[in-house]
């Protein structure tokens, strides 16, 4: 059987090794856009998260194995459709991920320093897409908006002294821009309470440990919530009481490492969590143009746990900043028409991963159940498609009978259209080049940014 799935990051390659390990035959081809492979874990992980991006080299394993070809620079849905790939190949896997932003949806979020999170992530992890965004860094307080990990990473790159990120593969026009930042102080705001924060104890942590920052936390917000979290799952009463003990210190307790700059102790950083405010307005400067603070809607909360709804009181209030980070989640987009998608969820309807009414087509990660999850969420959800896929060569749903041409039909395709794939071996002189250009500055990689520099190096 050929099977071909569309999207090289974590969904795309556990979907992949699942295949070739459970079927002897099977031959896999994974097709992405871009010329670089592994999605999020190359785009998404923060610099700071290096153990995180360990995955690549089972991922690498997955496309040496001489059943696994990789064609990068192939944008499904504009250089090939769906159909002709279902043509070539005996099921095709979606596995995309979700490639835009959700919207605020409120006045003003068009103003001048007003970025989405997802954004803000591909500009300092070089997505060839956000190279240009030069954030506006210049002021001292950043708001961002958004209780889960993806707001903690971006807090935490605004705040982390620069010697600790000259040592990551963040990239060099993003680090020279934070070495220019003026942003001293960040707000990471959620519409609900401190029980429904999305982000996990491993990230609070590291937050709360960041040299020369301190939290902000106050205890107000926790009162009596240690009798709510009795019977909570281990996770979260652990994650609450992290918070609960971290409001409660008295300032001193915590040993911040005071820097001297010029002779003189520079006041600590700092970041806090505030609850139970929904985004109103994003405010603009006296000229209109950039953004001098958002207003918020103070809401109360109805119902309790993960379900809790977040209903606002009436009243409102105003936080001055100079930047505001929307954090408030991915979004995956339809790829082609001949794919039936759910706008409303942002998601293909499927059933274990069979794409609802389409024979062949199966999707896995973020497209198929939502963007939410870390590497391991995904991995299980692959596992899952992948064993729907050898669930349906077995029971012969997928006719294996008739021989498909798997990349010969869809080369000649792409080749009419002045189309040309990047394989993994031109890869892995993209990857030699960063790796040799990181070593100059004692860094793991430099990351090349720019797309026609990656085709020009290995002379495409």
């Amino acid at each position: 059987p050929r099977v071909c799935v569309v999207g090289s990051g974590p969904a795309g390659f556990y979907t992949a090794q699942h295949l070739l390990k459970h079927h002897s035959g099977a031959r896999v081809d994974i097709y992405e856009k871009l010329p670089v492979p592994f999605g999020l874990v190359r785009f998404g992980v923060a610099p700071d998260h290096p153990e995180v991006k360990n995955v690549i080299n089972s991922f690498t394993q997955t496309a040496r194995s001489e059943r696994c070809t990789y064609h990068g620079n192939v944008t499904v849905g504009r250089d090939i459709t769906v159909a002709e790939l279902r043509q070539a190949y005996h099921a095709v896997v979606l596995s995309y991920g979700a490639e835009d932003n959700q919207v605020l949806g409120i006045p003003g979020e068009n103003l001048y320093g007003v970025y989405s999170a997802r954004a803000f992530v591909g500009w300092y992890n070089g997505l060839p897409e956000n190279r240009d965004l030069k954030p506006d860094l210049s002021c001292e307080t950043a708001l961002i908006l958004g209780h889960g990990n993806v707001a903690l990473d971006v807090a935490r790159m605004l705040l982390t002294p620069l010697q600790l990120l000259r040592k990551t593969d963040i990239t060099d026009c993003s680090l020279a821009a934070l070495a220019c930042s003026k942003v001293k102080r960040v707000w990471l705001v959620g519409r609900r309470g401190p029980l429904q924060v999305a982000f996990t104890i491993k990230e609070l942590r590291e937050m709360i440990n960041l040299p020369g920052t301190r939290p902000v936390l106050n205890p107000d917000d926790f009162t009596g919530l240690e009798n709510a979290i009795k019977d909570a799952p281990r996770p979260r009463k652990r994650l609450t009481e992290l918070m609960i003990k971290t409001a409660l210190e008295k300032p001193g307790e915590r040993a911040v490492e005071v820097q001297a700059v010029a002779g003189k102790a520079e006041p600590p950083r700092e970041w806090g969590l505030k609850f139970q405010r929904s985004p109103q307005e994003v405010l603009p400067t006296a000229d209109g143009k950039r953004v001098r603070g958002v207003r918020m809607a103070l809401t109360r909360l109805e119902g309790s746990g993960d379900s809790a709804k977040a209903i606002p009181t009436g009243d409102v209030e105003e936080l001055e900043c100079g930047l505001v980070l929307s954090s408030i989640g991915y979004r995956s987009l339809p790829l082609d028409p001949a794919v039936p998608f759910d706008t409303q969820r942002g998601i293909i309807p499927n059933s274990s991963g069979r794409v609802e009414g389409v024979p062949g087509l199966y999707c896995s990660g973020w497209v198929k159940r939502g963007p939410t999850g870390v590497i391991i969420t995904t991995m299980n959800d692959s596992f899952d498609t992948a064993q729907s896929v050898l669930e349906d060569l077995q029971a012969g749903v997928l006719d294996v009978s008739t021989s498909r041409e798997g990349f010969g039909a869809v080369e000649s395709i792409l080749r009419s259209r002045g189309v040309r794939p990047i394989s993994f071996s031109d890869w892995e002189k993209i990857d030699a080049a960063e790796v040799a250009r990181g070593k100059v500055a004692g860094k793991p990689r430099e990351k090349i940014v720019d797309p026609q520099e990656m085709l020009q190096l290995i002379d495409h």
